[in-house]
């Protein structure tokens, strides 16, 4: 043992003598002494060499001998780290990063947009639950449980109780606004609803609806008529044509959808409007009388008209986003052309 205690004193001389110029003279202390086949190493290997009674002693020296070595191997390092270049060290004067203003999604300026335009005419807003019961969604609205309307709708269930479904549609906030309200009713319903339909460029398992609904005494189809113009005016232009075309829903009687002149090829014909020039923007009509009787109100003194629309379709139209994935992908990229944009 006093052999080698002797030779750790000599290795110890040696090492405080070592004097690194380059980090690469720091890495060749590394490997030689404190490597795994380094000089540390292989001292530490002794200990068995050393009888019992001695072990503790020598244990000691041989540990002194490791934060030795260590110690000088971090002197080492730091006398020769990188000198920070000046140029890139930080300014703390000097103003901060902008940040970039953020922007309202193009589906959110196009519902305000349309609320907006509603608002003006006196319609109020109204808002319900996406998770609905059956008869507000559908038994309210004219649609008995065997009613051919219903397959028209691939509606999501509830599995654990399947009265009630995602909305397929935000006639149901009309079916509660008659329900707690009396007439005069005038209000616009925005909102998602949901449908259990392939995901592709021109469908989507979800998608935003404003409708609307008005009820008062002598409420005609000309004031339906032009209460859509108006719309289509303040949102599109006044440039722009519109069509009615007779239809069928069972929530309304007579029927109609609208459709206007086609804003991506003004009427010439593409791939959006099929070549026909037209484009259908919603649905409307006079409310069913079934549908007034369906919450106390009587549809002998009472009329009204409902219509609803999507708010993909009339952003698609006034801003020509040619896929319906683009509004829930959060690509940063296609938000930030809407910046800006009110």
């Amino acid at each position: 043992m006093e052999q080698l205690v002797q030779q750790i004193e000599a290795y110890k001389q040696e090492i405080d003598l070592f004097d690194a110029k380059t980090p690469e003279e720091v890495e060749e202390f590394r490997i030689k002494y404190l490597g795994t086949k380094g000089l540390v190493k292989a001292v530490m290997g002794e200990m068995k060499n050393v009888p019992n009674e001695q072990k503790k002693a020598f244990g000691q020296i041989l540990n002194e001998f490791k934060l030795f070595t260590e110690s000088k191997y971090e002197t080492l390092k730091e006398n020769h780290q990188p000198q920070a270049d000046h140029q890139q060290q930080i300014d703390w004067s000097l103003p901060g990063d902008p940040i970039a203003a953020g922007t309202r999604h193009p589906l959110s300026i196009v519902r305000n947009q349309i609320v907006s335009i509603f608002k003006r005419l006196g319609f109020a807003v109204a808002e319900g639950p996406e998770i609905e019961d059956d008869w507000h969604n559908f038994g309210a609205m004219n649609l008995p449980e065997d009613h051919p309307a219903r397959d028209m709708q691939d509606t999501f269930y509830i599995s654990q109780n399947p009265a009630w479904l995602l909305r397929t549609h935000t006639s149901s906030v009309q079916a509660r606004v008659m329900e707690s309200q009396k007439p005069p009713i005038r209000v616009i319903c925005p909102g998602r609803v949901y449908r259990n339909e392939t995901i592709s460029a021109r469908a989507h398992c979800f998608f935003h609806q404003v409708e609307g609904l008005y009820i008062d005494d002598n409420v005609s189809f000309a004031d339906l008529k032009q209460t859509l113009y108006f719309f289509v005016q303040e949102m599109f232009g006044k440039n722009v044509k519109v069509r009615f075309r007779p239809s069928y829903f069972p929530f309304t009687e007579p029927s109609a959808e609208m459709d206007i002149s086609c804003l991506i090829c003004g009427g010439d014909g593409c791939n959006i409007c099929k070549h026909t020039g037209w484009v259908e923007i919603l649905g409307s009509g006079m409310v069913h009388p079934k549908v007034l009787d369906n919450f106390g109100i009587d549809s002998n003194k009472y009329t009204g008209f409902a219509f609803g629309m999507g708010v993909e379709r009339i952003t698609q139209l006034k801003f020509q986003v040619n896929d319906l994935r683009l509004y829930s992908q959060n690509d940063v990229r296609f938000l930030k052309q809407f910046t800006g944009v009110i």
